[in-house]
């Protein structure tokens, strides 16, 4: 079987305090892209998740094995993944990948036998990945608080579309925290709860983000920045190539800009005439 694992845009990202576990409380808008990993599952002698070009363990194999340690009883698999979403680019590639190994398990792929145990609590186990891997479990925009756990759906926008520029991706989420935290960057709680409102209501009619781009921003925009200036031309490019919103999405080093039409997203994109360059469609999961 395949399954396919969309990569996540970032609206916005508020910065919030620094809670006592380490991680900041936030406050986001997602959205899928079309863009999109595929993992090709089929059963085997033993569990191994396969993901060329990526080195080392990654996400969707911890995932499996968080599913084996809660007593998901599925055959061994063997998982196959072809990367087409930037490694280490902002756009949750990697927490895509480990929400979709995730998902195999409500019974949808290998549904229960009486002997199976209960489906394993996916939302403590995504909690447990990273802050991306919750809301990708049922990949829809939705508000995100927390460091990615409060999760509230929101209704689909119009269609629209995305010119990404990678920059090559490798940027360290944990990097770009450090560097804002370094820079004195983020919000109060009051402040952040706030924003909260005003993007619940700006979103909650299914409007499109182009409708409220005044309220989107990325607070960590300056650390990344400060780690690889050449963001600072990728945004500036998209605005020069007619961008109505150009933004970072999470930590970097993506730029993305916004359009109404995946027609003036692949104009845009010819005028930059950038060998990175993605277009694709925004706010529904292929």
């Amino acid at each position: 079987m395949r399954v396919t694992a969309p990569a996540k845009l970032n609206l916005c990202l508020f910065l919030g305090p620094r809670r006592e576990d380490g991680l900041h409380e936030l406050c986001s808008l997602f959205e899928p892209l079309a863009l999109a990993d595929s993992l090709e599952v089929t059963e085997s002698e033993r569990d191994a998740v396969l993901c060329p070009g990526v080195e080392g363990e990654n996400l969707a194999a911890r995932a499996l094995a968080a599913l084996r340690d809660a007593g998901w009883e599925a055959p061994p698999l063997r998982i196959a993944i072809e990367k087409r979403v930037p490694v280490a680019a902002g756009l949750g590639g990697g927490s895509a990948d480990a929400a979709a190994v995730l998902r195999l398990a409500r019974g949808d792929f290998f549904p229960h036998s009486g002997k199976n145990p209960p489906t394993p609590d996916l939302p403590a186990i995504a909690a447990r990945l990273g802050a991306d891997v919750p809301s990708q479990l049922d990949p829809a925009p939705a508000l995100v608080r927390g460091a990615g756990e409060r999760i509230e759906p929101l209704p689909a926008p119009p269609p629209h579309a995305v010119l990404l520029l990678p920059e090559g991706g490798g940027l360290s989420t944990a990097a770009v925290f450090a560097e804002a935290d370094r820079l004195g960057l983020g919000r109060d709680a009051e402040e952040l709860a706030a924003l909260a409102g005003r993007l619940r209501e700006a979103a909650g009619g299914g409007a499109s983000p182009l409708d409220y781009a005044e309220l989107l921003a990325n607070d960590l925009e300056p650390a990344a920045r400060s780690l690889r200036p050449e963001i600072g031309a990728a945004l500036d490019a998209l605005r020069d190539a007619g961008a109505p919103l150009a933004l970072l999405t999470g930590s970097g080093p993506t730029a993305v800009g916004l359009f109404p039409a995946i027609g003036d997203a692949r104009m845009a994109a010819e005028r930059i005439d950038r060998d990175d360059a993605i277009v694709c469609e925004a706010g529904r999961a292929p």
